[in-house]
């Protein structure tokens, strides 16, 4: 059964008409979308009409991370009031959960790089959505680069969603052939600033190495925020400065 109340809820609900038209009329498009709002989960099974709403195609998401494609899977999934591997499934590096039935498959830009190379058409993919294309790497990259190859020369009616909450959404349009931009509006939260330091100096970090210190004195703070306020946290460790 699908869950119409969180569907409903996320912002990037609003912007699904304009990018159906983009995509309709013009075949690509930069979607930009601030964190929250939905371009991950809604977006995919929306374009694959698995929400009741235009005609069923099939739907490839490419995510930088096997931990985001896991997560968005299972997300959609739980949306639509199912299992992972029935209408939504993922593909990783060792992993695959995809049904027969599968409309939407999210794989990392490393799994979709392998099978461009094997099936260059991408036989039966009806949309791409390059998700947090702002995330450049090599494998990213390639793999948009071949998109725009295969579109051009091989099957012009393929759909390419280039996503992000922060991406240069020009430079992208420019990149796909002048795709429009479509922007979805976010909700703002208010934010309380808590300047929480370690009580003693920790080491910088030197490679993958950690100063222990440093992620007893993160574990303390996440407790500490837990206590004072009620509800979700997330948390967001420094890397590098």
């Amino acid at each position: 059964m699908i869950r119409y109340d969180a569907l409903d809820a996320l912002p990037v609900r609003g912007a699904l008409p304009c990018l159906k038209d983009a995509l309709e009329g013009h075949g690509t498009a930069v979607l930009v979308a601030p964190p929250g709002t939905g371009k991950t989960t809604l977006v995919p099974p929306a374009l694959a009409g698995l929400l009741g709403e235009g005609p069923a195609r099939r739907v490839v998401v490419a995510e930088p991370r096997r931990i985001a494609a896991r997560a968005a899977a299972r997300r959609m999934a739980w949306l639509l009031g199912e299992k992972v591997g029935e209408s939504v499934g993922y593909t990783v590096r060792g992993e695959r959960v995809v049904g027969r039935h599968a409309r939407v498959e999210v794989v990392t830009t490393g799994v979709l790089l392998q099978r461009l190379q094997r099936d260059q058409e991408l036989a039966g993919v009806d949309v791409v959505v390059l998700d947090e294309c702002h995330e450049r790497h090599l494998d990213a990259d390639t793999v948009a680069a071949f998109l725009w190859d295969v579109r051009q020369t091989l099957r012009p009616e393929l759909r390419l969603v280039a996503a992000s909450a922060t991406t240069d959404a020009q430079g992208w349009a420019r990149l796909l052939g002048d795709a429009p931009v479509v922007e979805a509006q976010g909700v703002s939260h208010p934010v309380e600033v808590v300047w929480a330091p370690p009580t003693r100096p920790v080491r910088p970090p030197h490679g993958m190495r950690v100063d222990p210190a440093l992620l007893t004195h993160v574990a303390s703070t996440v407790r500490r925020a837990l206590a004072e306020r009620a509800g979700d946290r997330a948390v967001f460790p420094a890397g590098r400065g």
